[in-house]
This record gives structure tokens, C-alpha cells and sequence, in this order.
């Protein structure tokens, strides 16, 4: 049993923001530190930049409007606390505490992200979907139910299918408010952690080490399970420096930190 959202959910498009904003800082330095909250809903946004990069309200709102329309926009920016700073100061080491587990993916994970993004270049509006090995449930705003189970019939024909049970509705986050790293389960199947991946740099664990563990999951076919210290500059028996360059390389092939965000890992 698998859930999945698509980038027009109000919570992906926290991610989304985020994400761009972190592509934003990877513009104005080549290692930048910075962490972003996004919470949106009702013609409102709040964002929250610890940076080692400036930004202007004039950077941040085209990134908005362009992935969420206009609306009010209420931005704090402050400096990356001292202490942390003070880790990364030499050269790129583990940027926080946690566990990490990449797990390999199921036929049914991979069924599911397959069909979210079929209906998504369809219907380019805000919907979720649920996979379990006897039905598909489908929530997909704005998109008319009969015609959306015709198309599912289609492309989706060995289990039960069943359509937004409340009946037609809008979505998006007028009717549901987003916010960063509340979908984990959608972007990372069973490899959920303790940590985010979205709204960082490659510095924190959260992203890097993540990605690592998951790509390798995906490699070798096994349960990869991680733990660093901050601090640390070798886990799994690798420098960290080659843990953010595997994730680097991951992050630019798929085009940025917003583009990782539609989707998540699968």
C-alpha cells in the first residue's frame, strides 16, 4: 500500500518553493548554506531563509507567483546560526544528527509513480493517489470524475478503481494549506527517515545522505540503513565530500533542487 501526490498538491508546492529558492542560493555561491519553511494556503504564504546568502523580496516573489499564483507574501531571512557555520568552515562536512534508510522499490511503488505522473501530464491539476494490490483511489481536483475514470480505465484496468469519493471538488491551497516535507511518504517510499529532503542544501544529511542511501538501495537491492554525528566527514566509509558529490550529480541530472521536489525520489 502506497501513497503518492502530484506537484500541484498544496504541500508539493511548499516543496517546490522551497526547492527553488534553494536553486536561488546555488547561484550565488557554489556550496551555499541555507534552510527554507515554507506554509501556504489561502492567498497567504510564510517563508522562513537561514541563509549564508542574502536574498531580496524582489528574488522571492516571481518564485512564488510563478509556482503558486499571487498572494500575500510575508518572508523572514536570518543568518545561519554561528555554530553551524562554524562546522562547514574548512570544508563540507555532515551539516546535522540523523538516521537514513533507502529501501528498493516495490513493483506496486513503481506502478504507482508511473500512473501519477500519466495523470498529471493530463491533468495538471492538484491530486493524490492511493495503490493497494486490489483498488487505485483517486483525488484529483478540477478534473470531471466521469471523464477521469474513463481515462484510468484506460491505463489502468487489473484493479478496482475509485474516484474522488466526496464527488468533484477544486483542491489546491485555497481549500488545503501546504507546507514543506509533509509528503515523505510520496517521496520516498519505505525509505522514510527522520529528516526532509526538501528546502536544503547538499550540505545537510537530510538531502545528501538520503539520496545516497536510496540510489544504493536501488543498486545493490538491499536495505541501506545510515547514521552520522554533525560533523562527521566519513559515513559508510566514504568521505562526505563524495556523498554530496553522488547527490550533486543526482540533483543536476534531474535539473535542480525545485525540479527533485515535484517528485521526490521515485
Amino acid at each position: 500500500m502506497i501513497e503518492k501526490v502530484n506537484p500541484s498538491h498544496p504541500d508539493k508546492v511548499a516543496d517546490r518553493i522551497a526547492g527553488a529558492i534553494v536553486d536561488l542560493a546555488y547561484t550565488k555561491a557554489i556550496n551555499p548554506r541555507i534552510a527554507v519553511e515554507v506554509l501556504i494556503g489561502h492567498k497567504n504564504c510564510k517563508i522562513i531563509i537561514e541563509s549564508s546568502e542574502e536574498f531580496t523580496i524582489e528574488e522571492i516573489e516571481p518564485i512564488v507567483f510563478r509556482i503558486a499564483g499571487k498572494m500575500a507574501i510575508e518572508c523572514i531571512m536570518a543568518k545561519q546560526d554561528e555554530h553551524l557555520a562554524k562546522n562547514q568552515h574548512k570544508h563540507i562536512r555532515c551539516g546535522d544528527n540523523g538516521i537514513f534508510k533507502g529501501v528498493p522499490l516495490t513493483k506496486n511503488e513503481k506502478i504507482i509513480s508511473s500512473i501519477a505522473k500519466c495523470i498529471y501530464e493530463r491533468y495538471e491539476y492538484d491530486g493524490k493517489y492511493i495503490l493497494t494490490d486490489d483498488k487505485f483511489i483517486c483525488c484529483q481536483s478540477n478534473a470531471k470524475n466521469e471523464e477521469l475514470e474513463r481515462y484510468l480505465k484506460e491505463i489502468f484496468i487489473d484493479r478496482k478503481v475509485i474516484v474522488n469519493p466526496l464527488g468533484e471538488w477544486t483542491g489546491g491551497t485555497d481549500v488545503d494549506t501546504g507546507a514543506t516535507n509533509r509528503k515523505l511518504g510520496s517521496d520516498m517510499a519505505q525509505s522514510v527517515t527522520g529528516g526532509g529532503l526538501h528546502g536544503k542544501d547538499l550540505s545537510k544529511a537530510d538531502v545528501s545522505v538520503n539520496i545516497y542511501a536510496f540510489l544504493k538501495a536501488q543498486e545493490t537491492g538491499k536495505v541501506v540503513e545510515l547514521c552520522c554525528a554533525i560533523g562527521d566527514d566519513t559515513i559508510d566509509g566514504k568521505p562526505y565530500t563524495e556523498i554530496v558529490e553522488i547527490a550533486r550529480n543526482y540533483i543536476n541530472k534531474i535539473g535542480g533542487f525545485e525540479k527533485f521536489a515535484e517528485w521526490g525520489l521515485y
